[in-house]
């Protein structure tokens, strides 16, 4: 992820492109999105770090709401969640998403991963994982894999194909295609992480813990990993251990001589 962008509904605003920091959203005199200097006055902010991008309510800030979801004080977004203001809809866009290669042969060496899901996190798809091993059909009728049960969905809406470099979708004809981290497609390369939206039903493309690349293990970590915390948790457990027989002789020492005091002060 290279960009990250918030756009405002119509756009009132130029596209605000979200750096590391904080940005303040407020209201002007006519209750409309705009950009602030001073964080006080927001009615929310959007805080970037390294962990991704958060939302921050104003105590007292009623009816926000991501993705239909309402949220009370904070919340972690991803490329393509919709935050809606009083009927307002902000969009948080990532990168455009690449085009899907030509359709071609599989080149010797090069494989799918297997493992690889479309996990559903909103509508009536939300918390189902479909396997990305095969091709998967999207459309409304009852043999496609993933059924979208609305009326005003296309019969066979898009192709999903397990590709070396991730997931291609492929439109099938659909009259209002599909939208990947905010932008709308007819077809595209999907990656891990990427927010797949079926009209109202949305999936994020997951895969397993691959190696992060060179510059994410250069970064400093605010904890020390646990491997570095290993040596020195052995080392405390030996002590620990040495410790253990002269507290188990003093207590002996003692148990005799409150038996020796109260066997001779008896006499």
């Amino acid at each position: 992820m290279n960009a990250l962008r918030l756009r405002f509904p119509n756009r009132q605003q130029p596209d605000l492109i979200l750096g590391s920091g904080v940005h303040a959203i407020g209201r002007d005199v006519a209750d409309r999105p705009v950009i602030l200097d001073d964080p006080a006055q927001a009615i929310a902010q959007f805080c970037v770090d390294r962990r991704g991008v958060w939302l921050q309510l104003r105590e007292g800030t009623r009816g926000l709401h991501v993705n239909g979801r309402p949220v009370r004080r904070m919340a972690l977004l991803r490329a393509g969640d919709a935050v809606f203001v009083d009927g307002n809809e902000w969009l948080l866009l990532g990168d455009t998403p690449p085009s899907a290669p030509a359709e071609a042969t599989p080149v010797p060496g090069e494989s799918a991963d297997p493992r690889m899901v479309l996990r559903g996190v909103g509508g009536a798809h939300h918390g189902r994982s479909i396997t990305l091993d095969q091709p998967r059909l999207v459309g409304r009728l009852p043999e496609c894999d993933i059924r979208i049960d609305d009326a005003a969905f296309a019969d066979r809406h898009a192709r999903l194909e397990p590709h070396a470099e991730g997931v291609v979708l492929r439109d099938l004809g659909s009259h209002e295609g599909s939208l990947v981290n905010g932008w709308p497609v007819r077809s595209a390369l999907l990656r891990p992480g990427d927010q797949l939206v079926f009209d109202t039903q949305r999936f994020i493309v997951e895969a397993p813990n691959r190696d992060p690349p060179a510059e994410a293990r250069k970064l400093p970590t605010s904890a020390p990993p646990e491997e570095a915390l290993a040596p020195a948790v052995d080392a405390n457990r030996s002590s620990s251990v040495r410790r253990v027989p002269w507290l188990l002789l003093a207590a002996l020492f003692l148990a005799a001589a409150l038996s020796l005091l109260l066997l001779y002060g008896a006499r």
